[in-house]
């Protein structure tokens, strides 16, 4: 399959997913005020639109011709801040580790501190992604 394609493909997943997030990320002012049934569900959200940004991230960068040497999120943002993808890989790197502390630890204590952080720090971010995934398939 055509990597250039492959990356169109995966955006639009993302797209999706990403649509899902904004829907609930922008429906409130105070995300730790929604039930624990709704936080977990943003969380889920969050988790999944995770995965599809830096895949669809990686198979951009596959298909503009950059090598990459391993196969996981924080290498790929490590890749994509060197060659100026993204900035602010503290952010991406923080994203990466909240992102598994909740899908791997589920430490409830965690969620309204990590849901505070989706909605102020690391949304812009996805928004950002996203927007620039957009502006590359019309190009």
């Amino acid at each position: 399959m055509n990597q250039d394609i492959r990356w169109l493909q995966r955006f639009n997943n993302f797209k999706r997913a990403f649509a899902l997030l904004r829907e609930v990320i922008e429906s409130t002012d105070d995300i730790c005020a929604l039930e624990a049934i709704v936080k977990e569900g943003i969380i889920q959200r969050f988790e999944y639109t995770f995965e599809l940004a830096w895949k669809t991230l990686k198979d951009k960068m596959l298909a503009d011709g950059l090598q990459i040497e391993k196969i996981s999120p924080k290498y790929v943002f490590k890749t994509a801040f060197q060659s100026k993808y993204i900035d602010d890989i503290e952010i991406w790197m923080d994203m990466a580790n909240d992102r598994n502390l909740m899908s791997h630890t589920y430490d409830f204590s965690k969620f309204d501190e990590i849901l505070v952080k989706l909605k102020q720090i690391y949304y812009p971010r996805l928004e950002n992604l996203f927007m620039y995934f957009l502006k590359e398939q019309v190009n």
